[in-house]
């Protein structure tokens, strides 16, 4: 069952090294992953599954002790999601699951075996939630990291460039996610997060798949748009 989940956004320039000179405009959202991982910890999980948006090659899942870099964002840098294990993992981590093994080690975890699963983007709402079911079911005790980013419209300097839909759609997921309301996780529309560039939405609906039953309430630990994209930090417990 279920007993908590950290929902954290994925971009890599939550890195320091990635964001380099911009590092410390990110050092609050850093924070409140910190705090949110934390929570993860003090439910004492018997495994941790991290969940991530993936292109194709990217999907599935990934073993602990699953490589990843960042590389391709020009810093040297190398991770592991979690300790190294005898699996030889067949693929790289995609990004999402990069930086969640990132603040992983940041926090020194060791508090759980680690999974990851990466999502293709256009999975449906009833395919993410069953396969949430299956996470859900995975141990006694289970926690999951939640890596997703909300819109990407809230600028004209945005990724996506501005959208007059995107603020009331990053405000309707703060609420979902901030009360653990699975309902209202469920009903997001992932034919408009697919047009905001809302990378979360897969990956939240597992989560909503993997709540369900359990009981759980959450809190919203971070909700700000820097460089125009959602970026969101809650906790359920």
């Amino acid at each position: 069952m279920l007993v908590a989940a950290a929902v954290c956004p994925c971009p890599p320039l939550l890195v320091p090294e990635v964001a380099a000179g911009a590092a410390a405009e990110l050092d609050a959202a850093r924070a409140a992953c910190t705090d949110a991982l934390g929570v993860l910890a003090a439910a004492r999980p018997d495994l941790l599954v991290v969940v991530g948006p993936a292109e194709r090659s990217g999907r599935g899942p990934h073993p602990q002790g699953a490589p990843g870099s960042f590389r391709g964002f020009g810093v040297d840098l190398d991770v592991r999601l979690g300790a190294a294990t005898d699996t030889v993992a067949e693929r790289e981590l995609p990004p999402s699951l990069a930086v969640g093994a990132w603040l992983l080690e940041r926090t020194g975890w060791a508090d759980a075996p680690i999974e990851g699963l990466g999502v293709g983007e256009p999975l449906e709402p009833e395919r993410c939630a069953e396969a949430g079911r299956g996470i859900g079911a995975r141990a006694g005790r289970v926690a999951m990291l939640v890596m997703g980013d909300a819109s990407a419209c809230r600028t004209l300097k945005a990724p996506g460039y501005l959208d007059e839909r995107a603020a009331g759609f990053d405000a309707g997921v703060a609420r979902a996610l901030g009360a653990a309301d699975l309902a209202a996780v469920m009903a997001l529309d992932a034919g408009l997060a697919q047009e905001l560039k809302a990378s979360g939405r897969a990956p939240w609906q597992l989560l909503a798949g993997a709540a369900e039953g359990a009981g759980l309430s959450g809190a919203l630990l971070y909700d700000d748009a820097p460089y125009g994209v959602g970026y969101l930090v809650a906790t359920w417990s």
